[in-house]
């Protein structure tokens, strides 16, 4: 049972003062600019649809292989369209404000993480932050990053 004391409320204030902070960013107002832009462009719309479409048909295909009767149609299909979404300027501005914005949350969770022990693990999913964080590679290294496997 955990009990709640002062320290663990300061400490819980302070995180939901940091997550506003983050919001309020630029940032993360650039982040939502582009995602509101994203979701009025009914031509990236289309284009996201399609694209969903074919990732289906995609891994039905990936189930069989080459020995799939539509293989190399599909293939050739599914690397257009995706080729389609990542010159759309609308989903690459998306893209690089989502990149932007996980950027700032790994960097936030490392000093965090850091603050605490060279030793904590932070999930970052960037391996940059991974190796800062003292693991690199998912800790199926075997304990040679440093951290407690």
């Amino acid at each position: 049972m955990i009990v709640a004391t002062l320290e663990r409320l300061e400490i819980l204030n302070k995180a939901e003062l940091l997550g506003k902070m983050i919001g309020e960013s630029e940032v993360a107002e650039h982040y939502r600019h582009c995602w509101k832009k994203l979701k009025r462009d009914d031509t990236a719309q289309k284009l996201i649809a399609q694209f969903t479409k074919a990732k289906e048909r995609y891994e039905e295909v990936q189930r069989f292989g080459k020995y799939h009767p539509d293989y190399h149609t599909i293939m050739k299909e599914t690397r257009e369209i995706k080729r389609q979404l990542d010159f759309h300027e609308t989903i690459a501005a998306f893209k690089k404000a989502e990149k932007e914005m996980q950027r700032l949350l790994d960097e936030i969770s490392v000093l965090i993480g850091k603050a605490v022990s060279e030793q904590v693990k932070v999930p970052t999913g960037n391996p940059y932050f991974a190796s800062l964080s003292g693991c690199s590679g998912g800790c199926g290294t075997g304990g040679s990053c440093g951290c407690r496997t």
